[in-house]
């Protein structure tokens, strides 16, 4: 399972010109599941999510996890995350995971996030959606729980 971090100062994605999710201070998620991922590697990006300290403190050091600044996390599945552009020009997605156990993965995921106490807000998995944000730094982080 891939994700793709960001600290933001606000975010919001929409799905055909609709809002359907969007946060202030806290994490952008763009979560990537492969056929191989287990909900085990969900609870470790879970767990590794929720208390990086990618906030500063009052001395400007990254001591903070969006949990300690109560923050909220917005949550999207991206299955492009698992595209192989090595070969040709188009990406092959052939080490993405299939749309209902991709789904599986990626609610639960969520609901992790949800049960660790942190607000979350989430796109339409399987949408064209459009995604708004303000990075906070920048802090853009990629995390692979098989890495």
């Amino acid at each position: 399972m891939k994700a793709v971090i960001q600290r933001v100062n606000h975010a919001n994605v929409s799905v055909k010109d609709e809002r359907v999710g969007e946060i202030g201070r806290g994490l952008m998620v763009l979560l990537g599941v492969t056929h191989e991922d287990t909900l085990k590697d969900a609870d470790y990006l879970v767990q590794k999510i929720i208390h990086l300290r990618i906030f500063e403190d009052d001395s400007e050091k990254m001591n903070l996890s969006v949990k300690d600044v109560e923050g909220s996390i917005l949550s999207v599945s991206q299955f492009t995350l698992y595209g192989d552009c090595r070969k040709g020009r188009r990406p092959n997605f052939m080490k993405a995971a299939k749309p209902d156990y991709a789904k599986e993965c990626y609610d639960y995921f969520n609901q992790s996030i949800e049960e660790a106490g942190i607000h979350l807000e989430s796109g339409l998995f399987g949408a064209m959606m459009d995604i708004e944000l303000v990075n906070s730094g920048p802090v853009t982080l990629i995390l692979d729980s098989k890495e």
